[in-house]
């Protein structure tokens, strides 16, 4: 009895653990080529903790869409695999054999065809259909079924997808500060400039704040007149239903295929070719008007970039203006 309690109450040895190595801020996050698409939060949760096990402030005082960018400079290649939903192999053969995959109706129905044909001409069937024979039945079914195919196939390889790639604005390079802005602000709006469209589809910016054009830069339509970039006329502008349209409801306007909005005829100091369209409001004094070079050009992540540079640029005009 002594015997056996002692051997119950005797305490258990405990397994040795080995500290994990703490993981190092490299050219690489722990995303693979084959690992699945891994949420925004995921990512940038990861970023922060590495910068936290590693002793830095790195991933501090900055938002997730402003760590996102970061990541993507530093890590390019690995935020665009965590961030890509992954692609099946299928769906990729797919992709790169698309007139074969279009065409293989037509040769299956054509094929279907010929062996109709051949099995009526070898069988030693009359080729008369009759309907009092199941063989005949059989074969008109199969007759109509191969048409369907190639019909099928004919229709695939008409209707195909469009391709979309980015135009060459046509207008004329301009760059027109409006009066009454200061140094700090201007050096804020040419960061603005420089960052979209380092990071965008941006090849035309307007910022019109307090009834006044405070920039214009990028491409913008030529004047009959001269020959020289339109000036914006701001009070126009105003007065027109996109500008009221963005400013009552205070969020972004993002016309994705700008060809399709009867509302472009207020743009005449834009290229005529523009594709894509983002009104953004600055704070309740302004809007920036974002014009871009191929149609749907502008993802989630850049429309909410916007925004965060049009909340800054906010405060930076606000004190310009009021000092």
């Amino acid at each position: 009895m002594e015997l056996s309690r002692s051997v119950i109450s005797a305490p258990l040895p405990q397994p040795t653990l080995r500290p994990a190595p703490a993981p190092r801020l490299g050219r690489r996050l722990p995303f693979g080529a084959f690992s699945p698409p891994q949420p925004l939060s995921n990512v940038v949760g990861v970023f922060r903790c590495i910068c936290l096990i590693d002793g830095s402030n790195y991933g501090d005082g900055f938002s997730d869409l402003v760590l996102v960018r970061l990541l993507q400079r530093e890590h390019g290649c690995c935020i665009s695999r965590a961030l890509r939903p992954r692609q099946d192999w299928v769906e990729g053969w797919v992709r790169s054999n698309d007139t074969l995959v279009r065409s293989v109706p037509i040769l299956v129905g054509g094929a279907s065809l010929v062996a109709v044909l051949l099995n009526r001409a070898v069988s030693g069937i009359a080729a008369v259909a009759d309907a009092s024979s199941s063989q005949s039945r059989a074969d008109i079914l199969t007759l109509a079924l191969s048409v369907t195919d190639i019909l099928a196939g004919l229709v695939w390889l008409s209707i195909r997808p469009k391709s979309i790639s980015p135009v060459v604005p046509r207008g004329i390079e301009c760059k027109r500060v409006g009066p009454g802005v200061s140094n700090s602000a201007l050096h804020e709006l040419l960061w603005a400039w420089d960052s979209l469209t380092t990071a965008t589809c941006c090849k035309s910016l307007v910022a019109v704040y307090g009834g006044n054009c405070v920039l214009q830069i990028g491409v913008a339509a030529g004047s009959p007149e001269d020959g020289n970039a339109l000036t914006v006329d701001a009070q126009k502008f105003i007065q027109g239903s996109l500008y009221k349209s963005a400013m009552e409801s205070k969020k972004q306007s993002y016309l994705a295929n700008l060809a399709l909005y009867p509302g472009r005829s207020e743009l005449p100091f834009l290229p005529a070719n523009t594709q894509a369209l983002i009104l953004q409001p600055i704070g309740d004094k302004g809007i920036a008007v974002v014009g871009g070079d191929t149609i749907r050009g502008f993802t989630s992540i850049d429309q909410a970039w916007i925004a965060m540079i049009a909340d800054k640029l906010d405060a930076t005009l606000s004190k310009s203006f009021n000092s």
